[in-house]
């Protein structure tokens, strides 16, 4: 069965799974990062104001990703993703019509939480629960969402915002995307939740947190997140010590987005016919390969590697991380398992910037760091490979 294929016979799935992806975008870094200038204007922050602030709620939606994400487990999604569509449109309208500056900062937390947080956690739980032989491929069309948001969006916030306030466009934005989420809502075949809610007296499932192979697992799935982002916030940085510009980043972060597309499509085909674990060994080598050429080549064309190596593996990651938690856990625990790996993404992205930033302000070369990034990317595949091991031999519902 071929993509063609999937997508006739499970339409109904797949498109609810990739509207919740790209429908993340309103919560995404990059897209409130487009909006930056006027959001602090209109909440009467400073910049650095305005990132602390971020970063607080960044890390309290991580918080709260540990407490609501598992109920996908139990709850309807039809109604899951009501509720989550809801809170969303609360969090834009605090945003964007608050007086009070922090009214406007809960309404921006609101929109990080269900948007980057739980509609991102919706459309891959939903991509991953409901497939069996076809899972790669399910995930891989339903992150596709997140790219397009990365290529549609920024043209067309930069055009709206010559003719309409940011606020407009937040409303265009929301309208533009009820509309299929009500169509799909009132019209379109759910699934069901696959398990009840745990109480006293029945099983409460897995518990990540105090499983020792979680622990060695997670290194490496947030190895690329957290460089990445250190890449991103101090791209400065980056272009001057690899004797680049920073006008080759933007048009390299062009080239990451193209990258992340490949890397879904056949990253979704090559898991379904080499399984998670095999994947999970390669997927992070042309990132590191490029990390390689940063140190010892430099140059315009070492911007181009980690952009494009680093948007390979990004496109392959969900499907990676989904495939094995649902080897090592089972299918009918990811949301609670997937809960646990999002908040430690949210936290560890959102404590990156911070300590990278206090590192760069006592005068180590950025060089320096990069080496750092290296050899954590190395330290978690190795840290990993007892744990893919023991996923290769398991017998969980795959």
């Amino acid at each position: 069965m071929g993509y063609r294929t999937l997508l006739r016979d499970h339409r109904s799935v797949l498109s609810i799974a990739f509207l919740a992806m790209f429908s993340s975008s309103l919560g995404q870094s990059y897209f409130i990062g487009l909006f930056q200038a006027p959001l602090s204007d209109h909440l009467g922050l400073s910049v650095s104001q305005f990132g602390t602030a971020y970063a607080v709620v960044t890390l309290i939606a991580g918080f709260c990703m540990l407490r609501f994400g598992p109920s996908v487990d139990w709850i309807n999604p039809r109604r899951f993703a009501a509720i989550i569509l809801l809170l969303l449109l609360t969090g834009v309208v605090l945003l964007t019509l608050s007086p009070w500056w922090w009214l406007g900062i809960v309404g921006l937390g609101i929109v990080r939480l269900c948007g980057q947080g739980m509609l991102t956690h919706l459309g891959n739980t939903l991509a991953a629960r409901e497939f069996s032989t076809m899972r790669g491929r399910a995930i891989g069309l339903a992150n596709l969402g997140i790219p397009l948001g990365e290529a549609l969006l920024p043209p067309l916030v930069a055009a709206a915002l010559i003719w309409s306030s940011w606020q407009t466009f937040w409303w265009i934005m929301c309208g533009t995307i009820a509309l299929p989420w009500l169509w799909l809502l009132m019209k379109a075949p759910w699934p069901s939740a696959p398990g009840v809610k745990p109480t006293k007296l029945t099983p409460h499932g897995p518990r990540p947190f105090r499983d020792k192979r979680f622990w060695l697992l997670l290194p490496l799935l947030m190895s690329l997140p957290i460089t990445m982002t250190g890449l991103f916030i101090y791209q400065a940085q980056l272009t001057e010590a690899l004797d680049s510009s920073l006008a080759v980043y933007a048009l390299a972060l062009t080239g990451m987005g193209f990258a992340k597309l490949p890397g879904a499509l056949l990253g979704g085909r090559w898991i379904d016919k080499l399984g998670p674990v095999k994947l999970a060994r390669l997927y992070l080598l042309p990132y590191a390969i490029a990390m390689v050429m940063a140190l010892t080549i430099g140059g315009n064309i070492s911007i181009w590697a980690l952009m494009v190596g680093g948007g390979l593996a990004m496109g392959a990651q969900e499907l990676i991380a989904s495939g094995l938690l649902i080897k090592l856990w089972g299918a009918e625990h990811l949301g609670k398992v997937r809960s646990a790996l999002s908040a430690s993404m949210v936290f560890s992205t959102g404590i990156a910037p911070a300590v990278l930033g206090l590192a760069l302000g006592v005068g180590v070369p950025f060089y320096s760091l990069l080496i750092g990034m290296l050899v954590f990317i190395v330290v978690g595949w190795l840290l990993a490979q007892r744990v893919l091991r023991e996923a290769a031999n398991c017998t969980a519902e795959q």
